[in-house]
């Protein structure tokens, strides 16, 4: 072959098959690994909340190592970052940073005492209702 035919068949590019093959690899590829990293993402979210609890709930027993009893519920998680008001043998921080909030964005919901136990510590899920089912299920502590 000549330098002059195989400069032009170079610069010929792709067909108009050729690209859609492609598009339909890729099609098939992203609708059969598509739901399954979603379904991953839901299940960590789940699996970080569920940690969450379990950290803020060791935090709130230290304080009550310190201080003889759990934070009220108007105190809140807040007491845990936050000297309360009247409060002498608090002994915090009990949390490295402020409190965080589940991994949907909803502040996880805190009462003391508990219908459960000394304190009810809950996140509404992905919803942020109460109830629901998958990844909008309530998640506790008891």
């Amino acid at each position: 072959m000549s330098q002059v035919a195989q400069k032009g068949r170079a610069q010929r590019g792709f067909t108009l098959l050729e690209l859609l093959v492609v598009m339909v690899i890729i099609g098939l590829l992203v609708g059969i690994v598509g739901p399954g990293v979603l379904r991953n993402i839901g299940k960590s979210e789940v699996k970080a909340t569920k940690a969450q609890i379990d950290s803020l709930g060791k935090a709130l027993d230290q304080y009550r190592l310190d201080a003889g009893h759990y934070p009220t519920t108007e105190q809140g998680l807040n007491a845990l970052v936050t000297k309360p008001a009247n409060e002498t043998k608090w002994d915090g921080p009990y949390l490295v940073k402020s409190v965080p909030l589940d991994p949907w964005g909803h502040p996880y919901v805190y009462k003391s005492p508990g219908e459960h136990g000394d304190f009810d510590l809950l996140s509404y899920g992905k919803d942020g209702q109460p109830g629901g089912s998958g990844e909008s299920a309530d998640l506790t502590n008891w």
